[in-house]
C-alpha cells in the first residue's frame, strides 16, 4: 500500500468490490433478475469498467445521473425522478432505455415525448422496510409512487413496467419474502399486464450469510408466475465494505474524555452517518483506550463516534473508517472549505492509483466562476 498518499482519501478496493459483484452475478444466473446500479448511492465511475462486467446498467434519480450512466457505464440506462422538468425529459428521451414516472400526472404530461421507449410507473404499495422514518418510502403522506389502483389502471395499457421501491437496508429475507407475497396478491391484475418489474434498491442481499439461494428461488418464482423480467437496483449492496475513508489524527485534546481530531469531517465526508445518527465503523483493534474521534469542522456535533482501541492515538496516527463507499462521495461537500478527500482505487492487480484529487480551484469555482 502506498503510504505517501496525502490524507484524507477514499480508498476503493476492487477486490472487495468484486466480492459483491460476484454475488450479484450469481443472483442473475440463478434467478433471471437483472441488476442496475443505483447511482444515487455510488457514482465513482473510475470503477465502472469492472462493475459493468457483472451488472446490467444503471438507474438514476436525475438527468445528470442518467447521463453519467449512459456515458460511463453503458448497457441499460434507466431514468427515474420524483419530478421531471420539460428539459429533463427532452434530454432523457434520447439516452434512456426505460423512463419511470413517479406520478400519473407526470406520465400524462410527458407521454407523447417518450412513448417510443419503455415507460414505467412507480407504485407505492403502502408497505416498507426501513430502520428510519426519514428513508421510509411508504411513510405517512409519502410523495413516492402512486397509491391509487384506479389511477394505475387508467394508464396500464400504455406502460410496459412498474417499480416498487419499498426497502431500505433490508437484510431480512423472511420480511422481503412476505412483503413480495403481499405485493403479488394486491397487484396481480397489474402484474399480469406488464413486461418488467423493478423491485428497487435497499435489499442487502450481498451481506455475509444472506440466504442467496432462497432469494434467487423467490425471485424466479415471481418471474415465472407473471412472466416478467425482474430488475433489482442495488446501490449499497453493490459496494458495501469495499471502501475506506483514510484519515490522520491532527490533535488529541481532553475534555473529561480524550478526543482525537482527524483531518476529515463527518459533516463533509460521511454526511449520511450524521443525518441518521449512526457512528462510523473503524478498522482497528479494540482495547482499553477510550477515545471520541471527531472531525475538524466547526460543527460541535462533528463526531465520528466513540471507540475503545488497543493502541493509544497520537498526532500522525492513521484512522481508517470502513464501509465508506455508499452515500459518502456523492454527498461530500465544501463545508468550512475543508479539503475534500482524494478518491483512490486499489486495482485487482494491487496497484494503487489516485483517480481524483481536489484542489483549491475546485473550491474556488464551486459557487462562482472566474
Amino acid at each position: 500500500m502506498n503510504t505517501e498518499i496525502e490524507t484524507p482519501y477514499y480508498l476503493i478496493d476492487e477486490k472487495k468490490l468484486l466480492k459483491n459483484l460476484k454475488k450479484i452475478q450469481y443472483v442473475r444466473e440463478h434467478s433471471g433478475a437483472k441488476s442496475v446500479l443505483a447511482l444515487k448511492c455510488f457514482s465513482a465511475w473510475s470503477v465502472f469498467d469492472l462493475m459493468s462486467k457483472y451488472m446490467d446498467g444503471t438507474t438514476s434519480s436525475s438527468l445528470y445521473e442518467a447521463k453519467l450512466g449512459y456515458e460511463k457505464f453503458g448497457k441499460e440506462t434507466h431514468a427515474f425522478s420524483v419530478a421531471y422538468s420539460v428539459e429533463d425529459v427532452e434530454a432523457l428521451r434520447h439516452i434512456s432505455d426505460k423512463i419511470i414516472f413517479n406520478s400519473v400526472s407526470q406520465f400524462k404530461r410527458f407521454y407523447n415525448k417518450v412513448k417510443h421507449i419503455k415507460i414505467g410507473l412507480r407504485i407505492n404499495p403502502g408497505i416498507s422496510y426501513s430502520h428510519f422514518d426519514l428513508a421510509n418510502p411508504a411513510r405517512e403522506y409519502s410523495r413516492l409512487g402512486v397509491t391509487s389502483e384506479k389511477e394505475i389502471m387508467s394508464v396500464l395499457s400504455r406502460i410496459s413496467g412498474v417499480m416498487f421501491h419499498y426497502n431500505c437496508e433490508n437484510d431480512d429475507f423472511k420480511t422481503f419474502s412476505a412483503m413480495l407475497d403481499e405485493i403479488s396478491e394486491k397487484y396481480k391484475k397489474i402484474l399480469n399486464k406488464v413486461e418488467w418489474v423493478s423491485l428497487g434498491g435497499g435489499l442487502y442481499f450481498t451481506k455475509d450469510g444472506y440466504p442467496l439461494d432462497k432469494f434467487c428461488a423467490k425471485l424466479k418464482s415471481f418471474c415465472e408466475k407473471y412472466n416478467v423480467q425482474i430488475y433489482l437496483e442495488p446501490g449499497e449492496a453493490a459496494i458495501t465494505q469495499s471502501c475506506e475513508l483514510v484519515t490522520t489524527v491532527l490533535d488529541v485534546v481532553k475534555n473529561i474524555k480524550d478526543i482525537a481530531i482527524v483531518d476529515a469531517s463527518i459533516e463533509s465526508h460521511m454526511l449520511d452517518l450524521l443525518i441518521y445518527k449512526i457512528p462510523a465503523k473503524i478498522n482497528a483493534k479494540t482495547g482499553k483506550n477510550e477515545y471520541i474521534i471527531a472531525g475538524r469542522s466547526c460543527l460541535a456535533g462533528d463526531v465520528f463516534g466513540e471507540y475503545k482501541l488497543a493502541n493509544r492515538l497520537k498526532v500522525g496516527s492513521i484512522i481508517r473508517f470502513t464501509d465508506a463507499a455508499g452515500y459518502t462521495m456523492v454527498k461530500k461537500n465544501w463545508f468550512n472549505g475543508l479539503k475534500m478527500p482524494s478518491i483512490v482505487v486499489k486495482g485487482l492487480d494491487g496497484k494503487v492509483k489516485i483517480v481524483k484529487k481536489f484542489l483549491y480551484n475546485d473550491f474556488l469555482n464551486d459557487l462562482s466562476q472566474n
